[in-house]
């Protein structure tokens, strides 16, 4: 018998969760940190979210196992959203509640996928969709998609690796983690019409929805191939993190799948939160996290006005989410890649940045992520202890 792990555990640590541990042993110690490294919106969940959450431990609330789709009243409150927003109509039973959007990407990356199937990602991109596929034998297609290209995938780069060897599936994110690169109603017509076309099942990221610098609230693939499997989530947002509850637009054919795995791997997703989340559809929470989403705009455009100053380059459109993604240029110094710059800036003046490798593999040891969760303060202050690091350093 084998002592060694499992072949398909062999892939990379999420980095953020270095970096985190690492502010967590710096803070213990009595330093103070400011971390920009997480995708944690600062404000929390909103107000009559925390005070359900309050109600359900005294109340009569039977908190046992649910439906594996979820309870029926927060799938009801969840299709109302898609009508609020988006002006779509969803039969709430095809709507799966989940354990965070991690929790969806399982449960849609196993329902659709096959070991050695193509799956097409792009890079840079959410290093998870890459390493849960990996780990379940899926081969990843990586699209080089830098700065002409937006950050995003074009048609040229989807026929290109379809020909090579046809793809089973292409996983899209709008806003996009790291870079908050949108794709536009038409763009996100054309991309669908192309995995329709040819088979290739799409698997759209909304979780950032909402969270963006124009008018839109995001474009919702559901609109353009009912075939397609959308995930979002309560984290961003509402500021759910912790919570672990996401949700997922199942296809008609993937259904029986989707709920035969659901029940395989968590039976239901966690009882209180999904009772507590009920709330986060009142006026009252959207009007609180739409007030975040103000402090997040903030914080963009104090980064961004920095960047001369900063002199980073190739810096992501960030059209929406809550990161900015840039290359340290020349500004990158006598450090050997970024991973070694962001443990230098965190060491010598507290301020906790991403470096890039976590989401590129190949050119990531130039850029570094910034999350803009934190507000506007936090960043502002830390661009006073990242420029004096540059100043020392960088020159």
């Amino acid at each position: 018998m084998s002592t060694l792990p499992s072949h398909r555990s062999n892939v990379p640590p999420f980095a953020v969760m270095t970096v985190l541990n690492r502010v967590a042993e710096l803070r213990a110690a009595g330093r103070e940190v400011i971390s920009l490294c997480a995708g944690e919106p600062a404000q929390g969940a909103p107000s009559e979210v925390r005070r359900r959450a309050v109600e359900l431990m005294t109340d009569r609330t039977r908190l046992g196992y649910t439906e594996t789709f979820g309870i029926r009243p927060l799938r009801e409150q969840i299709a109302a959203h898609y009508a609020r927003w988006y002006g779509l109509e969803l039969d709430s039973g095809k709507i799966c509640v989940t354990t965070g959007s991690s929790g969806a990407f399982l449960l849609a990356f196993l329902a659709a996928f096959d070991p050695e199937d193509r799956v097409a990602l792009t890079r840079p991109g959410y290093p998870a969709y890459r390493n849960i596929l990996s780990s379940l034998g899926c081969q990843v297609v990586e699209l080089d998609c830098g700065p002409n290209q937006r950050f995003q995938p074009t048609l040229e780069l989807l026929d290109a690796a379809h020909a090579e060897r046809p793809l089973a599936g292409l996983v899209l994110a709008s806003p996009a983690n790291p870079t908050g690169t949108m794709v536009r109603d038409e763009q996100l017509g054309a991309l669908a019409a192309w995995c329709r076309e040819n088979s290739v099942r799409l698997v759209s990221d909304e979780i950032y929805h909402g969270i963006v610098s124009g008018d839109s609230v995001g474009s919702c693939a559901r609109l353009h191939q009912s075939a397609a499997i959308v995930i979002s989530s309560f984290s961003k947002y509402w500021g759910m993190t912790g919570w672990r509850l996401g949700w997922m637009l199942v296809p008609d054919d993937l259904i029986k799948a989707v709920d035969a795995l659901a029940g395989n791997y968590a039976l239901c997703a966690p009882v209180p939160a999904q009772h507590a989340a009920i709330q986060a559809f009142t006026d009252s929470s959207y009007a609180e996290a739409g007030a975040a989403v103000e402090t997040f705009a903030d914080a963009r455009t104090t980064l961004l006005d920095a960047v001369p100053e900063l002199g980073w380059t190739s810096v992501a459109p960030a059209d929406g989410a809550f990161y900015v993604y840039a290359g340290l240029g020349d500004r990158l110094g006598h450090f050997t890649d970024s991973v070694a710059w962001c443990a230098g800036l965190l060491d010598e003046e507290g301020v906790a940045l991403t470096p890039g490798t976590d989401f590129d593999r190949v050119a990531g040891d130039r850029f570094v992520r910034v999350s803009l969760s934190a507000g506007p303060e936090a960043v502002s202050l830390a661009l006073i202890r990242i420029l004096r690091f540059q100043e020392r350093h960088c020159r």
